[in-house]
């Protein structure tokens, strides 16, 4: 019998369910984590849930691409905690709450975002959680490790480092997760990752999920997956389709004074900027806040403690527009965010699909905006081949002030400059002495010299010099 291709479209049918009449309750998961859904509001699973909850819980590798915000982490999150509640336990020791989950995410915004999903979902059952990460004293994680936790939710750096100061063993490790496979890859993770499958038990239940699938996904996925199902709720590397794409062909050097114009007459109260760099971002952030608009910067500069605060205030609303970067940006949950700007578009055109991925979540409508100068026509083509669609391309009329108090006075300063310079040229007026002799030209003497020099009086006294310097002690 011949071993289907997990990879083949025949594959992404397989679990093709009525999503539109399923419910939670028909997917055979407990009552503790029923309740707590309905708690939260969740009554129909989104479908990628409702395709990959039955198989995972059918105990099958799972090779998952959801866009960003279909609800992928309780489609993994909830199959993972149903399997392990038959392990959990109210004990006090630590040896009866090992580590059996192991969910990997690349960045410490996605890690603290999952484990907060996985705390709701668990609430009523008595299985513990935990998330680690860098970019906080590794010293304030260990005396919660060493409680032991059932679910754990690392980035990979971070992990290894407990690792190697034996702060937790992977040993029991029942099922692991990669979320955003994709940008782990990206981010240069595969090292680690190759790492870490080496500290598990062979014996395990893989699930990946990612929003695009390259080449180099699949190749990980044959890695450490083990005849795995392939579940897409949408084309690979495809946007959303309730997100509206828009491209402005603008130059570089007008590129802020359009983000300040379209953010002053945009009625989103919530923005999201996304730039390449760091030093791009911080610098935007200050100028829109010279500019009256409430904004702030996340960058991996940035502490910990500073982007919780910023992402934060976000939330809350105190804080319009959030500049960040591609890695600070990732797994930023924010619900009905109605805008997301690209001041730069990104030279990876994966990048674009996660970007954009911020808006339009859970059905809800979004604009994705992206600046385009001519020295990024070719990514923008890269693009659009990749997610196999035209963005429409606009052109806006830049409202540019006629002449600014900075620029007037830089102006005004300006055309004085040539003014000014001629005057500081211009040879000085030559004034007569008073004593006629100071007139006359130099005519050296041998005899005068000596003599003047000789009748000159010695008002100066030359300043002691220390003896360890070389000088000469006066007697």
């Amino acid at each position: 019998m011949t071993t289907p291709n997990p990879y083949s479209p025949q594959s992404l049918t397989n679990n093709k369910l009525m999503t539109e009449t399923v419910n939670f309750d028909a997917l055979g998961l407990a009552p503790e984590l029923l309740k707590a859904l309905a708690e939260s509001g969740y009554t129909s699973p989104t479908p990628i849930q409702a395709q990959a909850i039955p198989v995972a819980l059918a105990g099958s590798d799972v090779m998952a691409g959801a866009q960003t915000g279909t609800g992928k982490t309780a489609a993994f999150a909830l199959p993972l905690l149903q399997k392990l509640l038959p392990l959990a336990n109210s004990g006090t020791s630590p040896a009866k709450h090992p580590v059996r989950a192991l969910i990997l995410t690349p960045t410490r915004e996605l890690a603290i975002q999952v484990e907060e999903s996985i705390k709701t979902y668990a609430k009523h059952t008595q299985l513990r959680s935990l998330v680690v990460y860098g970019g906080v004293d590794i010293k304030t994680q260990t005396p919660h490790l060493k409680t032991g936790v059932e679910v754990l939710v690392a980035t990979p750096g971070r992990l290894l480092d407990h690792v190697e100061q034996k702060t937790l063993q992977l040993n029991q490790v029942q099922m692991l997760v990669l979320d955003e496979a994709d940008r782990m890859l990206d981010m240069g993770f595969m090292p680690d990752l190759k790492r870490i499958l080496a500290l598990l038990p062979k014996q395990r239940q893989n699930l990946m999920f990612s929003a695009t699938f390259s080449n180099e996904i699949k190749k990980l996925a044959d890695d450490f997956l083990t005849k795995p199902q392939l579940i897409e709720v949408a084309r690979s590397n495809a946007t959303n389709d309730n997100v509206t794409q828009k491209v402005y062909q603008v130059a570089q050097s007008d590129k802020e004074a359009l983000l300040v114009q379209l953010l002053k007459e945009a009625d989103a109260k919530q923005v999201i900027i996304f730039t390449k760099t760091k030093i791009t971002a911080s610098r935007l952030s200050r100028n829109l806040a010279r500019e009256g608009i409430a904004a702030d910067a996340i960058h991996g500069d940035k502490s910990q403690q500073e982007r919780i605060k910023a992402l934060d205030a976000f939330k809350a609303g105190t804080v319009m527009a959030l500049v960040a970067t591609d890695v600070a940006a990732r797994g930023l949950d924010i619900s009905e965010l109605p805008m997301v700007i690209n001041y730069e578009i990104p030279s990876a055109p994966e990048d674009y699909v996660h970007r954009i991925g911020r808006t339009g979540r859970a059905g809800a409508s979004g604009v994705a905006i992206s600046f385009v100068c001519e020295d990024e026509e070719k990514y923008l083509v890269e693009i659009e081949k990749l997610i196999k669609r035209q963005i429409t391309k606009e052109v806006i009329a830049l409202n540019k002030p006629s002449r600014s108090p900075r620029s007037t006075r830089a102006s005004s300063s300006h055309q004085n400059k040539p003014q000014e310079d001629s005057v500081t040229r211009r040879a000085p007026v030559k004034k007569k002495s008073s004593d006629p002799w100071f007139d006359k030209p130099y005519e050296p003497s041998a005899q005068e010299n000596l003599s003047t020099v000789s009748n000159r009086p010695n008002n100066t006294k030359k300043a002691p010099v220390a003896a360890l310097l070389g000088g000469l002690v006066s007697k």
